[in-house]
């Protein structure tokens, strides 16, 4: 498979990539909005993150994505919530800031940023662009995964790809008082 051109990466990016971040960053926060703030160390098995862990694990990563197409590197570990951010309202809000910051950013790239190779921990090396795929995936598996988490925890699951049954009661119990 070829690679594509500067330009194409560019058209690419700006006319369906970007689309599709800003729609899953917003699926992503409702997600994340609806972890409750107790049972933080909630984890289905000894071997899995703690719900607090997960959604750390997200809104970090899903920035470091970002900010690798944006720098050209990929750092594991350069995005971190700040420790002093303790409950789940803090570290959405956080996250909204931060990626609204490297979305912007990666809007702004020329074409060729966008196709700079960037090397993945010595495993691979691809262009910047498609590390928005990458990110994404990532954030889809993990949201994927929280989202689990949250009825065990005494939570709601938000309408993801559709209506969940907590957004359907809550849509009923609405048009009941209507």
């Amino acid at each position: 498979m070829s690679e594509m051109t500067a330009e194409h990466a560019h058209l690419f990016v700006h006319n369906v990539v970007l689309g599709i971040l800003k729609n899953e960053s917003r699926t992503t926060r409702s997600v994340l909005a609806a972890v409750p703030k107790v049972n933080l160390d909630y984890r289905p098995d000894p071997c899995a993150k703690t719900a607090n862990e997960l959604l750390r694990h997200i809104v970090s990563a899903d920035n470091l994505f970002l900010r690798t197409v944006v720098e050209g590197v990929f750092v594991p570990g350069s995005v971190k919530v700040p420790e002093d951010l303790k409950t789940p309202e803090e570290i959405v809000e956080w996250y909204g800031e931060e990626y609204a910051k490297n979305f912007d950013a990666v809007a702004q790239l020329s074409a060729e940023r966008l196709i700079r190779m960037v090397d993945f921990r010595g495993l691979f090396e691809r262009p910047a662009y498609t590390f928005l795929q990458i990110g994404l995936l990532h954030t889809v598996h993990h949201r994927g995964q929280l989202s689990t988490y949250l009825r065990p925890m005494g939570g709601k699951v938000p309408a993801i790809y559709g209506e969940s049954y907590d957004s359907a009661e809550a849509k009923r119990a609405a048009q009941a008082l209507a």
